[in-house]
């Protein structure tokens, strides 16, 4: 068998990379817009499963298994199911990468609208955000903190799937692990790891801080976990901000005064 890397061949030859900084550039652009557009693409899906699980119960279970079916199909065979169909390029490479994030995702939303407690929803209920203005203002603010961490995983479980869409005609950073493979040089196939493992970690670290950004209940001294009279921190916070909005709403009004006669 011949050897992938020659005796004399160095693991990372500098001077092709400098040579190649407008190549990096380009792929990673490409490995970005491929993993943001899967992500996306699969949470807008996900999104409207989980609503439709969530008001109807007996959905959720299906859903997931269909989910968890396509999850476990290998990538390479879903590429090639999908050749005779939409053949080669980007169409290929992103219904693979979407349909890997449904699972994940699905998952994760349903279980954030699960955990908002009843008497918020009974409480928001009774100001007045009943069906979808509720789940838009208190279920799914609520549920941020799940929401985030399945995107957190779905994007990192993506820009790795998206090296192997190179086979595929797109790749990113796939693509100079492709090229070194088949040239036996190992330089590419390095950068392209290497690269794509930071991209990686670089992304997780972004989540965890919009995280933090998003959720400010975490902070301030508060745990989301803490419970307060059977609500935690997050939800009181959340109902003192539904009472506050309406009371503006009111002031703004026009015509309308404080007062029995002014509601």
């Amino acid at each position: 068998m011949t050897p992938v890397v020659a005796a004399d061949e160095p693991l990372i030859r500098w001077d092709w990379v400098r040579d190649h900084t407008d190549d990096i550039r380009a792929q990673l652009w490409e490995h970005l817009q491929l993993t943001g557009l899967a992500v996306g693409i699969g949470f807008v899906i996900a999104l409207g499963l989980a609503l439709v699980a969530v008001r109807w119960r007996k959905t959720y279970a299906p859903l997931a298994a269909f989910c968890a079916a396509l999850y476990s199909v290998p990538s390479l065979a879903l590429f090639a199911l999908l050749l005779p169909f939409v053949g080669l390029g980007t169409t290929n490479a992103l219904i693979a990468l979407v349909t890997y994030t449904l699972l994940i995702l699905l998952r994760n939303i349903v279980a954030g609208l699960d955990g908002v407690p009843p008497d918020v929803r009974e409480a928001a209920d009774g100001m007045g955000f009943e069906g979808w203005r509720r789940v838009l203002r208190v279920d799914l603010p609520l549920a941020t903190p799940a929401i985030i961490a399945g995107l957190r995983i779905a994007t990192v479980t993506t820009i790795g799937l998206v090296t192997v869409t190179a086979l595929v005609g797109e790749g990113g950073f796939g693509r100079f692990i492709n090229d070194g493979l088949s040239r036996q040089f190992p330089t590419p196939i390095v950068l392209g790891s290497v690269l794509s493992v930071a991209l990686a970690i670089a992304c997780d670290v972004l989540f965890v801080l919009l995280e933090r950004v998003m959720t400010p209940w975490t902070r301030a001294g508060a745990r989301p976990g803490r419970r307060r009279g059977g609500r935690d921190d997050r939800a009181d916070a959340m109902l003192r901000g539904l009472t506050q909005g309406q009371a503006d709403d009111r002031l703004a009004a026009p015509g309308r005064g404080i007062g029995p006669f002014g509601a």
